[in-house]
């Protein structure tokens, strides 16, 4: 039956996607080790599921460059370098450029900013930014890759082109366990992430672009300098 079948594949999908996000939680938060290898047949009875839809998850977070996968052995953590760091910082520049130039341009969201769906979006918005701010403050990295993904995907979405949303938080994403790699090091990180998100949105909502400018130059250059100090220990 149809209906049957659909359900069946809208379930598959469903749990595809609870595998890679579980997964992909696991690289971040520095459990699953660069360069650490698995099977297909160890992630299924890990979760006890199925191999189809590991495989699938597998194969997606493969795509999206967090996992490389190997004929005979299965699959592996990748390990980012220093160079695949600056390479992602230079593509997020682009994409943030891209925001800033929107709004130069007279973005209709931000010419909008009385409008209770404006409002309420920017308000969100600065509500992640504040709590990614207060973890980055207590050198809470899980709980602030958390909040600064959500910041970041929020405030693309407000542009209105999920092309460039879905661009930038893949990259962040990947930012994100590049950084992990080298920061799990440290047993102190309070003082070391940046935790300038307030003042970034808010400097969107104002239509500051210079301000948003210097803020977002200025996270680039500590999140490069951070990178290159610690990888060279």
């Amino acid at each position: 039956m149809p209906g049957s079948s659909g359900s069946g594949a809208v379930t598959r999908s469903t749990l595809r996607q609870q595998i890679a996000d579980a997964l992909r939680d696991e690289v971040l938060a520095g459990r699953l080790q660069p360069g650490q290898e698995f099977t297909v047949k160890e992630i299924a009875e890990q979760y006890g599921v199925s191999a189809t839809p590991v495989r699938e998850a597998l194969v997606d977070l493969s795509a999206q460059g967090l996992l490389e996968a190997d004929q005979h052995r299965g699959f592996r953590v990748h390990e980012y370098s220093v160079t695949d760091h600056r390479g992602m910082i230079e593509a997020r520049s682009l994409v943030t450029e891209g925001m800033f130039l929107a709004l130069i341009e007279g973005h209709p969201v931000f010419d909008r900013t009385d409008d209770p769906r404006t409002v309420a979006a920017l308000a969100g918005v600065r509500r992640r930014g504040e709590e990614a701010q207060r973890a980055a403050d207590a050198g809470d990295l899980s709980v602030l890759i958390g909040y600064d993904l959500r910041y970041w995907r929020e405030l693309s979405a407000m542009f209105g082109n999920p092309y460039l949303g879905d661009f930038l938080h893949r990259l962040r994403v990947q930012s994100w366990v590049c950084t992990v790699q080298h920061l799990r090091r440290l047993t102190d990180l309070r003082g070391q992430l940046w935790s300038e998100h307030t003042e970034l949105v808010d400097a969107l909502a104002r239509r500051d672009t210079p301000t948003a400018r210097s803020i977002v130059l200025a996270y680039n250059k500590h999140s490069l300098a951070l990178i290159e100090r610690l990888a060279a220990r």
